[in-house]
């Protein structure tokens, strides 16, 4: 990282603190479930120029960058719920299919265990169920 990006990481992550410190200074109120629905899921252009350009411009595009943080999501197992359900809608709109979202859940079976992929594809297929209510 240069030296530019790492001073705006810096600012990012103090005004992420200080955000956290005005909503609940103590934290002791904070509802982690279904915390991930207050971020909208951008849009497929918006990914792209966040996720696959900024951080590697001639690397991962924003569905395979997605995918990749898909895949350590699902060993981390169900701590990252939140994350993962915000990840797989992220995918979605990426351009991810559902049979490439369960492709890599199945695959990091053998890295996080079978609860693990058990886990994530309850969740992967409750935000899908979700997406289609949110259509109809």
């Amino acid at each position: 990282m240069n030296e530019e990006f790492t001073k705006l990481f810096q600012a990012m992550v103090e005004q992420g603190q200080e955000m956290v410190r005005n909503f609940n200074p103590a934290l002791e109120n904070m509802q982690v479930k279904g915390f991930e629905n207050y971020f909208p899921t951008m849009s497929k252009d918006m990914m792209e120029m966040w996720f696959g350009r900024t951080f590697n411009r001639e690397g991962l595009d924003a569905k395979t960058r997605l995918l990749v943080t898909l895949a350590a999501l699902v060993v981390l197992g169900s701590q990252a719920e939140p994350q993962m359900r915000l990840t797989i809608r992220h995918a979605v709109a990426a351009g991810a299919t559902k049979r490439e979202i369960a492709e890599v859940i199945y695959q990091m079976s053998m890295f996080g265990g079978m609860p693990a992929m058990t886990k994530a594809l309850e969740i992967a297929q409750s935000v899908f169920d979700e997406s289609e209510e949110d259509s109809e």
